[in-house]
């Protein structure tokens, strides 16, 4: 009886990692994701751009932010195409 309850513990240990990873898998492709990405990159480059005293930080730091977004639609494609 020992083996069998040794059996289904496994099986068990392998059912919770891979809600784990379907979890991590639904994380790494949601928007959710995505947008946190864009807003950490928008608040870095406009620090960045405040402390290296170029113009219009606010509005310049936009365009890395909206590259990032933008890439992520365009990978879907690809990935497609290719």
């Amino acid at each position: 009886m020992l083996l069998i309850e040794e059996l289904q513990e496994e099986v068990h240990k392998i059912k919770m990692r891979n809600k784990r990873v379907e979890a991590d898998k639904a994380w790494e492709t949601s928007w959710a994701r995505k947008i946190v990405i864009s807003m950490l990159t928008y608040v870095v480059i406009v620090i960045f751009f405040y402390f290296m005293q170029l113009p219009n930080p606010l509005i310049n730091a936009s365009v890395p932010a909206l590259g990032f977004l933008l890439s992520t639609l365009t990978i879907p494609l690809f990935k497609n195409f290719g």
